[in-house]
């Protein structure tokens, strides 16, 4: 007898239509309750944010007429300034500039580090070894031309404790008073630790205001923006900085970044990204106002179905045998799942799958390559509307131990659970599974 969709639940029914064995959407679907209430929580908070960053455009005055174009040097651009405006009013500042122009979030965080940073001062990392693609900036790997170091500005790096955690009683050894500059790293990036909240950073923020007060605090806040309630610089961070094609925009900015902080921090980031004496002023919207602010609009309801896919992801590949980090139920300050999956191979099968979830490109086969500004071939899954946007559903990391892949963004919660179920499948028919999850 012929089974009818009315007589099995849709939901079960679509996902074994899409060639997923029943075994596993029985695991899919455990994940669903399992994970109910955790994912519950995480629509509340996106609820909180949607209603701040509603309030930071309606108290604006966001008109129809600032999405109209500029061109060339992009004066007197009333929609761009507006939106300028609105980012200082999420991130609770003096000062905020969102731009077109910034390619990545590595530019934006190299905007705020070399706009402040003169020779003689000395930079410090409290979060351990920075992101891969930041080490060149510092000067910290050969080859780095043009880095701070090559300007002679001195660095220092406070490893991080054994769980991962800031070395809170370690700071004071490694301020002086040529300390100029605090960074640290809200996300785990490319390693194998926690990420750090926002209560985490407010505690050695003070301790850094007790013994280098005259050190500004910047925080790399990417895949961080709209997780918690507050921000960074809620908790006494001088700036912050991030890209837009990751949480802020909503996975419809095209490209572009943002910086939010201290006035004068903010305004000498901006004269390094541009010229001295131009700063902010110039910049061209190109007719991009309309998809910044729907970015900006949508991005704590989009940041809340990537949270829910994470939650939901890491119960089910914790089931089928896998490591994960974080565990399901911890808590989360980004948008990352990181998965271990003990060899190159696995790391290849695993973004083969959510590569065929995309909705763009799903026929491609990611394979690795070395990518600017990194020095290990990096594996990408990536079916995305824009490109390298890891709002939208992604998975990377580089072939290097622990051999993990790190999973990032999802539009919706649905897309997030096919990528995961087709990675199992092919981690399962290269016979990389610990079970049969």
């Amino acid at each position: 007898m012929t089974t009818t969709i009315l007589e099995t639940p849709a939901w079960e029914t679509a996902l074994e239509g899409l060639g997923i064995p029943g075994r596993r959407v029985a695991l899919a679907r455990e994940g669903l309750r399992r994970t109910f209430e955790l994912r519950q929580a995480v629509r509340e908070r996106a609820a909180v944010n949607q209603w701040k960053v509603l309030e930071a455009l309606q108290g604006v005055g966001l008109m129809e007429g600032h999405f109209a174009a500029t061109t060339g040097y992009g004066f007197s651009d009333s929609g761009r300034e507006l939106l300028d405006e609105a980012v200082a009013r999420i991130f609770r500042t003096p000062a905020g500039r969102l731009r077109l122009q910034v390619v990545s979030g590595t530019h934006a965080l190299a905007a705020g580090m070399f706009g402040w940073l003169r020779p003689g001062d000395e930079l410090v990392a409290l979060s351990g070894t920075p992101y891969d693609t930041l080490r060149p900036v510092i000067g910290t790997v050969e080859g780095s031309h043009g880095s701070l170091a090559s300007w002679g500005v001195g660095y220092r790096e406070l490893p991080l404790l054994e769980d991962g955690r800031i070395d809170l009683e370690g700071i004071p050894s490694v301020l002086t008073e040529r300390t100029r500059m605090v960074f640290l790293q809200r996300s785990r990036g490319y390693t194998w630790r926690p990420s750090l909240s926002v209560e985490e950073l407010a505690r050695a923020i003070a301790v850094v205001r007790n013994h280098a007060a005259q050190a500004v605090v910047m925080v790399d806040n990417c895949y961080g923006e709209m997780v918690e309630l507050v921000e960074p610089t809620e908790v006494g961070a001088d700036l912050v900085a991030g890209s837009l094609i990751k949480n802020l925009g909503g996975a419809i900015a095209p490209c572009g970044g943002y910086l939010a902080g201290r006035r004068d921090v903010v305004e000498r980031a901006m004269e390094w990204l541009t010229a001295p004496g131009i700063g902010p002023e110039e910049g061209p919207s190109l007719g991009y106002n309309r998809l910044l602010a729907q970015g900006l609009f949508m991005a704590p309801e989009v940041v809340g179905q990537a949270l829910e896919g994470a939650v939901w992801a890491a119960w089910v590949l914790e089931e089928a045998g896998l490591e994960v980090w974080p565990r399901w139920d911890a808590p989360r300050t980004d948008i990352i799942q990181a998965v271990r999956l003990g060899s190159p191979e696995g790391q290849k099968a695993f973004c083969r799958g959510v590569q065929r979830a995309g909705a763009v490109d799903h026929s491609a086969v990611p394979i690795p390559v070395v990518q600017p500004g990194y020095r290990d071939p990096i594996l990408m899954a990536g079916g995305t509307f824009i490109q390298g946007s890891s709002i939208e559903l992604s998975a990377d990391g580089p072939l290097r131990p622990p051999f993990a892949c790190y999973l990032q963004g999802g539009v919706s919660l649905a897309h997030v659970q096919l990528g995961v179920l087709r990675a199992l499948e092919e981690l399962d028919k290269d016979g990389l599974l610990p079970t049969s999850g």
